[in-house]
């Protein structure tokens, strides 16, 4: 299992009967992967999990499943379904949402958490309305079956310094706020999960890349060119935009989401789409 450089959280392509566009999906793994990435997270928010039937879930898991597999590539699995679960590499837990348990139950609750696999966690106060320190984290860490972090704390503080100043050995640290992956990777991070990255994927890789190489000033570089582009692709709720501008590439059938999600504005589409555009020459210029 390879939980560094890019990630990609895939999206669920709809085709024009509602129904899961497979052939679509496919093809859309096969180019990211093609692209660098160095593995997928299915079923994660920007694949709308909560929106598909268990049917539908395991057509998208076992879709990526093939093509990463065919790439010796990393899957990432979200849900609680330990049969889905188990195809993947490990598994993206979030922290316990909504209940807000405080510190000592989210710690005590990824003790007692059975997984298959591996546990990638989540940490997104944002939307959990959970916040937790890093020490907290760091004992998270240090639990048997726990691989790494999607960090999406909505930012850069003091307990992000504190996490990446000292982290346990074989546990890695994934940014997950696309516009902060730049700074976080320069901290320490080993790589992202980046919904961004299904558009301008080399870029992303490339960035990533030099970071890890050492090469400060083009990851610099590349960091701040794609900042734009992350900051259009979340205009609106995820994974509006980015379907939206897939759509128009032709790399999907439809834009289409599922409520309560609404499909992005054409303004908005055609901000991202020519953003998009220009940061797959940036790894170049």
């Amino acid at each position: 299992m390879n939980l560094t450089g890019v990630l990609v959280p895939l999206i669920t392509p709809f085709g024009t009967d509602g129904e899961v566009a497979a052939d679509a999906l496919e093809r859309l793994t096969e180019r990211l992967l093609a692209a660098g990435a160095s593995g997928l997270v299915a079923l994660g928010t920007t694949g709308e999990p909560g929106s598909l039937t268990a049917a539908e879930q395991r057509v998208v898991v076992d879709i990526a499943a093939k093509v990463c597999r065919a790439h010796d590539a990393t899957l990432v699995v979200g849900g609680n379904n330990r049969d889905l679960l188990a195809r993947g590499d490990a598994a993206l837990s979030v922290v316990p949402p909504f209940v807000r348990p405080g510190e000592a139950g989210v710690l005590e609750y990824f003790r007692r958490l059975e997984s298959p696999v591996p546990l990638v966690i989540y940490h997104v106060p944002y939307r959990t309305g959970q916040q937790l320190g890093a020490e907290t984290l760091r004992r998270i860490a240090e639990l048997p079956g726990v691989a790494g972090i999607k960090y999406a704390a909505g930012g850069i503080d003091d307990e992000t310094m504190l996490l990446l100043a000292d982290l346990p050995e074989d546990f890695a640290v994934l940014a997950g706020d696309d516009p902060f992956v730049s700074p976080m990777l320069a901290l320490g991070a080993q790589g992202g999960i980046l919904a961004s990255a299904h558009l301008a994927t080399e870029t992303f890789v490339a960035m990533v890349d030099a970071w890890r190489a050492g090469d400060v000033a083009t990851g610099r570089r590349l960091g701040h060119q794609l900042v734009p582009l992350s900051k259009a692709l979340f205009a609106e709720p995820n994974p509006t935009v980015i379907k939206a501008v897939l759509h128009a590439n032709g790399e999907i059938p439809t834009p289409d989401v599922r409520l309560p999600l609404l499909p992005a504005g054409p303004h908005t589409t055609e901000t991202a789409r020519t953003l998009a555009e220009d940061g797959v020459h940036t790894s170049v210029s």
